[in-house]
């Protein structure tokens, strides 16, 4: 007998037929003898739904309400399920992130996880109940509700994982794994059949869309396997693991990529101390992340610094920077919206030289200009013009040879 927490997404929920889809595989599980404790996101659309209602009322809406409204969605969809269970002989019962005892900060929106109490799951599964659990929200320590961002449900699964000590976590979602690259842009994509944490978390943080970032940190710090598969099919997924000796042979396990970036450049600023701290102090303080930064030196005591930022920030990034500009001196201030960050990844690359050249080389080959490079041990990112994204991915793909199975 094995503790397994499964996660459903929007779209594994998105109306009465899917939970009964949910509720035959959990029941399937049930009856194998597993105790189970399943989270749920709200259906799909449900949230984007909520916050329109919100935005109808205000423009801008108060955060802690916003988060009781928000927690609506989750609500919905365990109760249904354990009310579903409930109805065909399956003892079942629903817990609110509050009542699963999930303790947050005060970060309405996106908060993050403190500590969980996992007394009153435990009893729930000792008297054989299956335990559906609202992904996505918590509670502060004054009685708030609070809600962990977009995705956040993929946490809650592998944070209650952690603290039950699961045998396994599994996340069911629309895809039906990890694949070498996107399969919508590469038809030679593969399906990985394990990958370690550290390669999900690049691949996470780089656009890849399968599991939210936090989670993968929360499956790293505690060392949850994670399965990553589809709830549409009864295949088997992707294993989300420690690193092990034999991936290290793999030189290259995905391509990844994120069209959602905008460059800064700040031409002639005066190369000074504290020069950099001026430029992106203000860039904290307004919540804008900075992804990669080049330096180019000049002659006469000037640089030139160049950056990216999501494009959702370019705009507030823009207006940050020309303000400044008088102020520590900076001649021009540009941008430009129309580019991409595409990357490799690999723990193999720590042990083997040449990696880098041979992904410059493929994209010089096919014209391709390289604005900018950014590097760590398991990691090569290259931005681009963003309409070169499609065949860059694919000549990547193929220079690498990701189609060979592993």
């Amino acid at each position: 007998m094995a503790l397994i927490v499964q996660k459903y997404g929007g779209t594994s929920v998105g109306d009465i037929d899917s939970i009964r889809n949910v509720a035959n595989r959990v029941i399937k599980e049930y009856q194998s003898g597993n105790d189970l404790v399943v989270v749920l996101s709200a259906m799909a659309g449900a949230t984007d739904q909520l916050i329109n209602l919100a935005h109808q009322v205000t423009d801008i809406p108060d955060e802690r309400e916003l988060d009781a409204l928000l927690a609506t969605g989750e609500q919905t969809t365990v109760s249904l399920l354990a009310m579903m269970l409930n109805s065909i002989g399956f003892p079942a019962v629903s817990f609110l992130g509050f009542q699963a005892q999930i303790l947050t900060n005060d970060a309405h929106g996106r908060a993050r996880i403190q500590e969980i109490n996992v007394d009153r799951i435990r009893r729930a599964l000792e008297q054989k109940k299956i335990v559906t659990v609202a992904g996505f929200q918590g509670w502060t320590r004054g009685g708030d509700i609070t809600t962990l961002g977009r995705g956040g449900s993929d946490t809650s699964a592998v944070a209650l994982a952690a603290a039950l000590k699961a045998d396994s976590c599994e996340i069911y979602t629309d895809v039906d794994g990890v694949y070498t690259t996107d399969p919508n842009i590469c038809g030679k994509a593969r399906k990985l059949k394990k990958i370690s944490y550290d390669e999900m978390l690049e691949m996470a943080s780089l656009g890849a869309k399968v599991l939210q970032i936090r989670s993968v940190e929360f499956a790293k710090k505690y060392n949850v396997p994670v399965h990553v598969r589809s709830s549409f099919s009864e295949e088997e997924g992707t294993m989300v693991v420690r690193e092990e000796k034999d991936m290290e042979k793999v030189l290259v396990s995905g391509i990844a990529y994120d069209k959602n970036q905008a460059r800064i450049t700040l031409t002639k600023v005066p190369d000074q101390p504290g020069i950099a701290a001026k430029i992106f102090t203000p860039m904290g303080e307004a919540g804008i992340e900075v992804d990669m930064i080049i330096q180019n030196t000049r002659a006469g005591g000037l640089t030139d610094l160049t950056f990216t930022v999501a494009t959702s920030d370019y705009k507030r990034a823009m207006e940050i920077q020309k303000n400044l500009a008088r102020e520590i001196g900076t001649e021009n201030v540009y941008g430009d919206e129309n580019i991409a960050k595409v990357s490799i990844i690999g723990v193999g690359m720590r042990s083997h030289a040449g990696i880098a050249a041979k992904m410059f080389s493929s994209l010089a080959n096919e014209n391709i200009n390289i604005s900018m490079i950014s590097t760590s041990e398991i990691k090569v990112s290259c931005v681009i013009e963003e309409k070169y994204t499609e065949l860059a991915i694919r000549v990547l793909h193929d220079v690498f040879e990701l189609d060979k199975a592993d």
